[in-house]
């Protein structure tokens, strides 16, 4: 198999299943994957993959972490908003830490899985390896093409807006669509407040905004909300006690408009949200109360 030929097809593969899901693939529909007739998995143990046939890795992967927890990239972005992926253990010369290398070396397009539930992973795709840090045992990984036009050891001598600018790509291409994957998953791809199912008019809504202190981009500081009912919480308009009873602000309460106010926002007061089964992925009651005296200023 043709290198070229193979990452061609891995992300035609790919571009497939993101669109049907965009809020996370299985490993078992990312592995129903073939070339020329042979069938080739992209998701398997350890976190780089490197085929027999190729001699450059294809594929690297960040395992899926509780929800209270942060993704391992998380803490790992470099100047410029370059992700550290770190080698397979501490020797450079172990063989899959060659194969990342030879990827970089060939400026070789990979994939990234990142776990957003147990066997589920959202796809950044292409990524590709732009320097290495032997001395904290890490490659540096741009995950938009403008972060590979710069010199990851000149990143500090850059001006300030434009080193804000390639580190505010990071947030667009792999942090935002995580959170929302990894929120969407927790509630079963469906609104805490009407239950709408439809997945392309849900969000993840940050209780404490990502711009404020304590905003992480965790399960327990989100919520998922259709489109309507995410715009009203961002602007105080729907509050959640830390109990979680949904509340509409008073002055709209008694607003008189059109059904959509009517059923879509008035009929929420009162209601309990719909959370997640699993206990540590449920709203951190702290964050609500915090958020909530914010709605409460608001009316």
């Amino acid at each position: 198999m043709l290198d070229e030929q193979v990452r061609t097809a891995m992300f035609a593969h790919l571009e497939r299943l993101t669109a049907l899901h965009p809020e996370g693939v299985t490993s078992a529909e990312i592995n129903q994957f073939s070339v020329a007739g042979q069938p080739l998995k992209l998701v398997v143990q350890p976190g780089i993959w490197k085929p027999g046939a190729l001699d450059a890795a294809l594929t690297i992967r960040t395992t899926y972490t509780a929800p209270n927890q942060l993704p391992p990239y998380e803490d790992a972005i470099a100047p410029g908003g370059l992700v550290k992926y770190a080698y397979r253990g501490t020797d450079p010369n172990l063989s899959d830490n060659r194969a990342l290398r030879t990827a970089m070396q060939g400026q070789r397009p990979l994939a990234y899985f990142i776990g957003v539930a147990k066997g589920v992973y959202q796809a950044q795709f292409p990524v590709y390896v732009v320097g290495e840090q032997p001395e904290e045992h890490a490659f540096l990984i741009a995950v938009d093409q403008a972060q590979r036009l710069v010199d990851p050891d000149s990143v500090e001598t850059l001006p300030a807006d434009r080193r804000s600018y390639l580190e505010q790509l990071v947030r667009a291409r792999l942090h935002q669509p995580v959170f929302r994957a990894r929120v969407l998953q927790a509630y079963e791809k469906r609104c805490a407040i009407c239950r709408l199912q439809h997945t392309d008019l849900l969000d993840a809504a940050h209780i404490i905004r990502d711009s404020d202190e304590g905003g992480l981009p965790v399960v327990p500081n989100g919520l998922s909300l259709c489109k309507i009912h995410h715009a009203a919480y961002d602007r105080d308009i729907i509050g959640v006690r830390p109990d979680f009873v949904v509340q509409v602000r008073r002055d709209v309460l008694v607003e008189i408009d059109g059904p959509m106010l009517k059923h879509g926002i008035q009929a929420m007061h009162g209601v309990r949200l719909s959370v997640p089964q699993h206990r540590a992925a449920r709203p951190d009651p702290n964050r609500l109360e915090q958020r909530y005296e914010e709605f409460l200023s608001a009316g």
